[in-house]
């Protein structure tokens, strides 16, 4: 078999349904086979309301709960806002409780700016970004919130005293939920 014949062979199969030709003469064998058609898997398109990569952008700052303010105010150097109030100002805590703040102290509640699991640390076996007590200034971290496995670090808007830490380590929290006080220096 010459090989003209042969490329002649292989442009009918090329342009023919066929998927295998086989020829023999006398000690000659030729078997033109068309490969099976290639399958590629193409992941699906994410829906418009699919997550971006870039990085979360801020959220705007919670409203403070609790904002008292001493009798006769002097200059201040805190900028924070701040509201009169009796003498004991109550207040009604997500867990149920009521807590009185004096007036003699000013507050600022941190609220979860998303839904997630609360983490006081950056790793299990680290020590805590704050504890009771300790002093913060507006950028420290206070913790992190994980959400769609992105971990989320929430930082202090104000500088003060860490007063109470108001969510257990590992639990979910919800959006506005409160999760630290603050006493404003």
């Amino acid at each position: 078999m010459d090989l003209e014949r042969i490329r002649e062979l292989l442009k009918i199969v090329a342009e023919s349904s066929v998927a295998e030709v086989e020829i023999e003469e006398d000690d000659f064998k030729l078997v033109i086979r068309k490969s099976a058609p290639t399958i590629v898997m193409q992941p699906a398109a994410m829906p418009a309301y699919a997550m971006p990569y870039s990085a979360p952008q801020p959220m705007p700052a919670p409203a403070p709960v609790v904002q008292p303010v001493t009798a006769p105010a002097e200059t201040s150097a805190n900028p924070a806002p701040s509201a009169k109030a009796p003498a004991v100002q109550a207040e009604q805590r997500a867990d149920g409780t009521t807590t009185a703040t004096s007036t003699q102290e000013k507050t600022w509640v941190v609220r979860a700016p998303i839904v997630g699991t609360f983490y006081r640390a950056p790793a299990p076996d680290a020590d805590p970004f704050v504890e009771v007590g300790d002093r913060v200034k507006p950028g420290d971290v206070l913790c992190i919130i994980e959400a769609m496995k992105l971990m989320n670090e929430i930082e202090s808007e104000v500088a003060g005293v860490v007063k109470e830490i108001l969510v257990e380590n590992a639990q979910p929290v919800e959006y506005d939920q409160p999760l630290f006080v603050i006493a404003l220096d």
